[in-house]
């Protein structure tokens, strides 16, 4: 059992995944800082310097009565709350994402340009079936091919 279970770990797809999905949090976590840390807060500025973050409805007030400064202290106080901030965060992250792996794919893509594969088959001039490649005399109307119709 073991011996089957090295095979099946070692095989290169089942490595190549965990590579993947290994990279995959990493990068998670570089695009989550750069929506957090570069993008959002020039938006916030843009907008009357408002956190994204911390916008949020108060569908029931705590233990503790609001206003409550952010999303963390609505929670401590035991409000339930409707983050709208933290959703469009979670978009935007997932736009950015999604772009990142679109332009990842696109030029993968591009460098496995396959090759033309050269036809099999042509027309018939004059009768317009498919035929081989290599015929000289059309099978259906027994046309030769070696010459064009007038």
């Amino acid at each position: 059992m073991f011996k089957d279970f090295r095979e099946f770990a070692m095989r290169g797809n089942v490595v190549d995944m965990a590579v993947g999905i290994i990279i995959g949090a990493a990068f998670g976590i570089i695009v989550k800082s750069l929506v957090d840390d570069v993008i959002m807060p020039p938006i916030g500025i843009l907008l009357g310097n408002v956190d994204f973050s911390n916008i949020f409805l108060v569908l029931k007030e705590g233990k503790v009565a609001g206003p409550y400064a952010s999303v963390a202290a609505a929670k401590e106080a035991g409000a339930v709350t409707l983050n709208i901030g933290l959703f469009v965060n979670a978009v935007i992250n997932f736009l950015i994402v999604a772009f990142a792996i679109f332009i990842l794919v696109r030029g993968m893509n591009k460098l496995k340009k396959e090759k033309p594969v050269d036809p099999t088959t042509k027309e018939c001039p004059y009768c317009f079936s498919t035929i081989p490649i290599q015929a000289s005399r059309c099978p259906y109307c027994t046309s030769a091919l070696t010459t064009s119709p007038e």
